[in-house]
């Protein structure tokens, strides 16, 4: 084999012998003991992707194919639906790995972090290069847990297509709303694979009549099951009108056959799936015009005689147009209807050249990229995964980042493969790839080959609007858009185990703010102390797990805290006077401000300028203004919260001569302080959607339950054999709430949380809240 592979590197110069021998030892363990920089525990790699046994493919095919041969997808689901399941069939079907991985098991390919492997859920998105039948996919899989939501908001960002996974027997879920939401806004085409058919409640009609109610969304039935829950063995094919079974000998799911459906075999069958193929054809008529014409002219007297080919393609205009979606079925833990759901991800998914960017116009060619990701490595530093809109990327070429004003070299290209990299030459427009030695570079950075690149663009997106008579600042016309951080709703304090340590851990924290910028830091001004920020307990749970393995810290965490916020409920005004003298100079400012509460919901305070308030004055000191007025609504008057909903006018402002801009910024933020305690106050909690699926037998008590938790039950519904209860519970009140829910229904019971707003606390309640805050209960 490596007497075969040094053949290749001599044919091939660019792909150097050491670096086929580095490759090798990535993936053939077997052979190579001494040389295993990269092995993840457990597992059994094939060889280099694209080599099978001694047969080896041409690596340049794999590594850079042509454009419309490229999907980048992601899957994305609710949290147990099955999708790291899914990733891992697929990576063993297209040959790139040589055992099958169980999520039980901890040995999965895309699950590499040990928390994951503990608790069987996925926290961070990893992405998986591979090929199918001549396509290159990049797949990232993406977590299903409410806390980890950014995780999926960033990697649909740079995605062309995603797989929705479903579990058969439930239908849509709480955080398949939300996903689906996410996409939606991205505009992404998807298709729906309705996992778990063999799994005892599936039912297929259940789960597409679902998706069709909840989702809003028109599903295009392209397969039926054979059988449900025990009796599922297989797949119809309604669109060529064949049957898939998988040899029940078989311990993989690697061998089955396609059959065509007859008349004399299987009557029912085929009865079914020609209706199915007629319902399918005209709903998929109704929606492309294109179609509708060749149905109507050709075929209006028999659909049997339409070919398959035309009915695929008119199924991928409509995937592309996102006016349905393709739905398909199976069981991946059983190893069903993987193959078929990779077809139909090459076939009905769009290559990046078929996503319409409108920023690529102004760059001509030249490299456009888009950073979403960063991880941290120990030996290699940061590692930035960037999604590759326009132009070529090559190991040490210097590229320049548009948000943070810097040029940065890249010294190393790796195409990802979870946790391990493989190091290629160049990569061009379409792909994702992982860098090395971008040291400043941040989730959701633009990044370009040079600021005169930068500059053109920018030029002839200024041209380009003056035709169109739009207007646009600069910045706004360049950057790509990045990646909405929702704000953290937790907090708890963090100490490290001494004081000498207090470096090490403000490092780690650094570093892991970089990764996850959903992941907020600050100190506490009263205490000193190091506050942490998180998306719920899980997440803050984890982060300290992490500290703990990846940096050696023993960190102590202080009890979790909710994130109120605060408001004012009347206007109020307020006069304040800064008098100092520093050295020989007099600083004199004499502010004039109102704070006012206003209707429409703003965390950050709407800035308004009495028309005294001279212009000359304000063009000096407006950024000192501002910079007060926004420390001042940091913290609120009750809680030292953050105070939202409140428009802040200034009234007058009369400066010293030579007074520093400092000392503008300190009053202004001293008088709106003092507004704001004038006014009457009010505390707003963060209130959560709640999602609780039990069984009938345990539904009063969970009910009683969320009453005692100030719970507000908008609807109950039925799913299958169990009950659905959704409704809004205040955050301070769910905390602990999976044990207890676990305590009161033996264990049955399953729920999803998702923030939904901040709403006005009752008097008794936030009394109740600033005693305990004060000491006085």
């Amino acid at each position: 084999m490596l007497t075969n592979l040094r053949i290749f590197a001599m044919n091939h110069q660019t792909i150097p012998s050491a670096h086929i021998n580095n490759l090798c030892c990535y993936k053939i363990r077997a052979s190579f003991k001494r040389l295993k920089p990269y092995v993840l525990l457990g597992r059994n790699y094939s060889s280099l992707p694209g080599l099978i046994g001694n047969d080896i493919k041409s690596l340049h095919s794999v590594i850079n194919p042509p454009i419309a041969k490229i999907r980048n997808i992601g899957i994305m689901a609710h949290i147990d639906a099955g999708k790291t399941t899914t990733t891992e069939r697929i990576l063993y079907y297209s040959g790139y790995t040589r055992s099958l991985g169980d999520v039980d098991d901890g040995d999965t390919v895309t699950d590499f972090m040990a928390q994951e492997r503990e608790r069987g859920i996925t926290i961070q998105s990893a992405a998986v290069t591979f090929d199918w039948k001549g396509y290159r996919v990049n797949l990232i899989d993406t977590p299903g847990h409410v806390d980890f939501t950014l995780e999926v908001e960033r990697c649909l960002r740079v995605l062309d297509g995603a797989v929705a996974v479903f579990d058969a027997s439930a239908g849509v879920e709480a955080q398949t709303l939300t996903v689906w939401r996410q996409a939606d806004k991205h505009k992404i085409p998807r298709i729906c694979f309705l996992n778990k058919m063999d799994k005892t409640g599936a039912s297929f009609k259940y789960a597409v009549e679902s998706i069709r109610e909840k989702l809003k969304a028109k599903p295009l039935l392209l397969q039926l099951p054979i059988g449900e829950a025990k009796t599922f063995k297989g797949l119809v094919d309604v669109v060529t009108k064949e049957k898939l079974l998988w040899n029940s000998n078989s311990n993989d799911g690697k061998d089955f056959e396609r059959k065509p459906l007859l008349e004399v075999s299987d009557p029912e069958l085929l009865k079914e799936t020609i209706e199915a193929r007629n319902a399918l054809i005209e709903q998929v008529a109704d929606l492309d015009d294109e179609f509708a014409d060749l149905v109507l002219g050709e075929f209006s007297e028999n659909f049997d005689l339409l070919p398959a080919e035309k009915l695929q393609n008119a199924i991928r205009r409509v995937t592309l147009a996102q006016t349905a979606v393709p739905v398909l079925c199976g069981s991946a833990l059983k190893n069903k209807g993987v193959q078929p759901l990779l077809d139909a991800v090459t076939m009905y998914l769009p290559s990046p050249e078929e996503r319409n960017y409108e920023f690529l116009q102004w760059y001509k060619g030249d490299l456009c990229a888009l950073a979403f990701k960063v991880l941290h490595h120990k030996q290699r530093g940061p590692l930035v995964f960037m999604r590759i809109y326009s132009g070529t990327i090559k190991p040490q070429s210097a590229i320049h980042n548009i948000n943070g004003n810097c040029t940065e070299r890249i010294s190393r290209l790796l195409l990802p493969f979870a946790d391990q990299h493989i190091e290629i030459s160049s990569l061009t427009a379409g792909n994702i790839a992982l860098t090395v030695g971008l040291k400043h570079t941040a989730t959701g950075d633009t990044l370009v080959s040079s600021k005169s690149s930068a500059l053109a663009a920018a030029r002839r997106a200024e041209r380009e609007e003056e035709k169109q008579h739009r207007k646009n600042n600069e910045a706004e016309r360049l950057l790509l858009a990045g990646v909405e951080i929702p704000e953290p709703v937790f907090f708890c304090t963090i100490e490290p185990p001494s004081v000498a340590k207090q470096p090490d851990l403000e490092h780690a924290l650094k570093c892991l703010q970089r990764e996850d910028p959903s992941l907020k830091v600050r100190l506490d001004p009263d205490s000193g102390q190091t506050i942490l920020c998180g998306m719920g307990e899980l997440h803050i749970e984890i982060i300290h797990d992490r500290i703990k393995r990846e940096y050696g810290l023993e960190t102590y965490l202080g009890p979790l805290q909710v994130a109120y916020r605060e408001t004012i409920l009347n206007s109020a005004c307020a006069t304040d006077t800064l008098d100092r003298t520093l050295g020989d100079q007099r600083h004199l400012v004499t502010v004039e401000v109102e704070a006012r509460p206003i209707e429409t919901s703003s965390l950050m305070p709407v800035i308004e300028y009495a028309e005294s308030i001279h212009e000359d004055l304000l063009k000096v000191s407006q950024e000192a203004i501002e910079n007060g007025i926004h420390s001042a609504c940091l913290q609120g008057p009750l809680l030292g919260s953050p105070v939202q909903d409140v428009a802040i006018t200034l009234h007058s402002l009369t400066v010293h001569p030579g007074t520093s801009t400092t000392m503008i910024s300190a009053c202004v933020s001293r008088c709106v302080q003092k507004a704001l305690k004038k006014a009457d106050k009010q505390v707003l909690e963060p209130l959560m959607n709640l999602e609780v699926t039990v069984a009938r037998d345990y539904l009063s008590p969970v009910l009683g339950d969320l009453a005692q938790r100030r719970g507000n039950i908008q609807e109950i519904q039925t799913r299958q054999d169990n009950k659905v209860v959704i409704g809004f519970v205040p955050l301070a009140e769910i905390m602990g709430y999976s044990t207890a829910l676990r305590t009161l229904t033996s264990g049955s019971a399953t729920f999803a949380l998702e923030l939904s707003t901040y709403q006005a606390m009752n008097p008794q309640d936030q009394n109740t809240l600033l005693n305990r805050r004060s000491g006085l209960t």
